[in-house]
């Protein structure tokens, strides 16, 4: 990129979970950031003590000024994003609409990075149903904002491969350097004026709504491949989970067992417990588990997690435990 246009170009960024943080340095670099608009300090953690946004942390360690509206409706949120004079507003993984009287402050433009390929894809969780849907494929695209959620201009794309057994975390830190990475390209062509502006196919558009805690429950009578992609796309939020002898174990990692094709078991049924991993019998196959916690508990290899729990074969994931079967380790 060239940087000769774009040093004291003025930018407004809007960003707020970790995902945004390789577009707002390298706009930091490259260009002059004006100001940071990220969500409230909200309770986290068991404590429910107020947190600031990964975003706000971010800025703040490069000495950028931080805004925190409680909303970007307001007369006053509005009067402080124009009084920053932005000639670019940037927009990461804000996680709210931004109205069009903030979209229509900037010289130049309002654009966003957004991880997919879109249309496909559009809203809040891209990156866990392409998971979801098994794609070998996804990407990043950086669009002009409109008022139509993620409805706007394509300005430049790129494809990225996703790997066999890659989760949403893994997957979300490589997009948003990648995201990083085109953003400045689309920096430098909106600076030249020379920046393409690709209508999208609206018909072709798919959705990803919001993730819930809900969405991380396994159910054993889909096909195993369908269950590890749940897996994956869960990790680490909300983190898959199945019910086990009367309480909850997380599943972290997951894969699809090769060793035999269908078995003849109910779904949930543990097909193997020893030294070699933990089997699942799944609609269509198996799954090996192969990173678990307990509720309460650390993380653990499937090994670890036969040994110290005397898990047995024919054992059942999905369904509460029979009337006094025990779930304490064994020290």
């Amino acid at each position: 990129m060239s940087q000769g246009g774009t040093q004291t170009l003025r930018v407004l960024f809007l960003g707020t979970p970790a995902f945004a943080i390789p577009s707002l340095r390298a706009l930091a670099r490259a260009t002059a950031v004006v100001a940071v608009v990220t969500q409230p300090d909200r309770p986290a953690g068991r404590g429910r003590q107020l947190t600031a946004p990964p975003v706000a942390a971010a800025a703040r360690a490069l000495g950028l000024p931080v805004l925190q509206p409680a909303t970007l409706r307001s007369a006053d949120a509005v009067a402080a994003l124009a009084a920053t004079r932005p000639d670019l507003l940037v927009a990461a993984a804000y996680g709210r609409l931004i109205p069009r009287a903030v979209l229509d402050l900037p010289r130049l433009a309002s654009v966003n990075v957004h991880p997919s390929l879109l249309p496909a894809y559009r809203g809040a969780s891209p990156i866990q149903a392409a998971l979801l849907d098994g794609a070998a494929t996804t990407g990043v695209t950086i669009m002009h904002l409109a008022d139509e959620l993620d409805a706007g201009d394509i300005i430049l794309q790129r494809e990225v491969a996703i790997g066999p057994e890659e989760t949403a975390g893994e997957l979300e830190a490589r997009l948003a350097e990648v995201g990083a990475e085109l953003l400045l390209e689309a920096v430098d062509l909106l600076a030249a004026g020379q920046a393409p502006r690709r209508p999208q196919d609206h018909a072709r558009a798919t959705y990803a709504g919001k993730i819930a805690k809900t969405d991380g429950a396994i159910d054993w009578s889909r096909p195993a491949r369908e269950i590890v992609n749940r897996v994956r796309a869960m990790n680490p939020w909300p983190c898959a989970y199945t019910a086990w002898r009367g309480g909850t174990l997380r599943v972290w990692r997951a894969s699809v067992d090769d060793g035999g094709g269908p078995r003849p078991a109910a779904p949930g049924t543990v097909l193997r417990a020893d030294a070699g991993g933990l089997v699942v019998a799944a609609a269509d196959g198996a799954v090996r588990l192969l990173e678990v916690q307990r509720s309460g508990g650390r993380r653990l290899s499937a090994a670890e997690f036969v040994r110290g729990y005397r898990v047995q074969v024919g054992d059942r994931l999905g369904e509460p435990a029979a009337a006094g079967a025990g779930a304490d380790m064994v020290e």
